[in-house]
């Protein structure tokens, strides 16, 4: 899957850093707590806790994460992590050097305002289903940025970084924006890995229906019919759940199928056109090179022992 790239602010001036390891400048806002933190050196078990939860997103270099005592993992510009509050985080930094220096945000977010925001959208857009709420899955806490994810982030770091009189205002309105976005994000991602199969849920048949049918002409009105909705309300509800239309959905599906398709080095390119439900090969290749940045020969040629 694509990362989406946040834009990184400029970084520190070298006589202002206070530290080679975690400098730190920091935006204090109503609700939140916008961090920047720059390191310019190895370093390795670094560690980093908040009181509130808080939203990383890498924005230069790499890092290692150690998490709630699960192995390390690679953290690369394009990825967030969202941590609950009073969880420790154990950072190496392993290619860091004055030249190539790492920098990434810490979101510090109120509880309150996480509380009034998820009670907001379960009073006003209620889920559909029995006992579906809006709610953070700090479970699937490690996931790439969308477009609309990495934007809404871009939004928040120009709010807080302001000197307008109405940042405060304006950041709340985004606060609210990017929690839905990651709970969004959060969504789209546990389907992604198999994870969301709520019977409860009317978005679960809709999703083995697309799956079972990639080859056929899916079309709104299929897929509100298996949702027993209007055209209108279930398109509402599916762009809401997931932070994408039921159509932007299908062709991810098919994308993620030809992707699988492609680890075979001996299948021809129009044959995964076919198979995964394109109709028209020249169409596949410039849309799997949109969501994929290489095109399908280009991907398939990575898997060639």
């Amino acid at each position: 899957m694509n990362r989406n790239y946040i834009d990184p602010p400029r970084l520190s001036n070298e006589k202002s850093l206070k530290t080679l390891v975690e400098n730190r400048t920091v935006y204090n806002l109503n609700h939140c707590e916008l961090n920047l933190f720059e390191t310019y050196k190895a370093s390795e078990l670094v560690p980093l806790k908040f009181n509130d939860l808080v939203v990383t997103s890498m924005l230069r270099g790499k890092k290692v994460m150690h998490l709630f005592d699960e192995p390390g993992f690679e953290y690369l510009p394009g990825e967030t992590v969202v941590i609950p509050s009073n969880v420790e985080m154990k950072i190496d930094f392993p290619e860091a050097t004055k030249n190539n220096p790492t920098q990434c945000l810490a979101l510090a977010i109120d509880q309150q305002k996480i509380t009034h925001t998820l009670d907001f959208l379960n009073e006003r857009y209620p889920k559909e289903g029995n006992k579906q709420f809006w709610h953070l899955n700090y479970q699937n806490y490690y996931f790439y940025n969308n477009i609309e994810l990495a934007n809404t982030i871009n939004k928040l770091i120009k709010e807080c970084m302001s000197t307008s009189v109405t940042k405060d205002v304006l950041a709340d309105l985004t606060l609210q924006e990017l929690l839905i976005r990651i709970v969004q994000t959060q969504t789209a991602k546990s389907i992604d890995d198999g994870l969301h199969a709520d019977p409860n849920s009317p978005i679960t048949q809709v999703l083995d229906y697309i799956r079972l049918n990639l080859r056929e002409n899916i079309s709104l009105k299929n897929l509100s019919d298996i949702s027993c909705m209007s055209t209108t309300s279930f398109y509402r509800f599916f762009k809401r759940e997931l932070g994408m239309s039921p159509i932007e959905f299908v062709i991810k599906e098919k994308i993620r199928c030809a992707k699988k398709l492609l680890k075979n080095p001996s299948i021809q390119i129009n044959e995964v056109c076919h198979l995964s439900g394109f109709e028209d090969s020249n169409y596949f290749i410039r849309l799997f090179k949109k969501h994929e940045g290489i095109t399908p020969k280009q991907y398939q040629l990575l898997y060639v022992n």
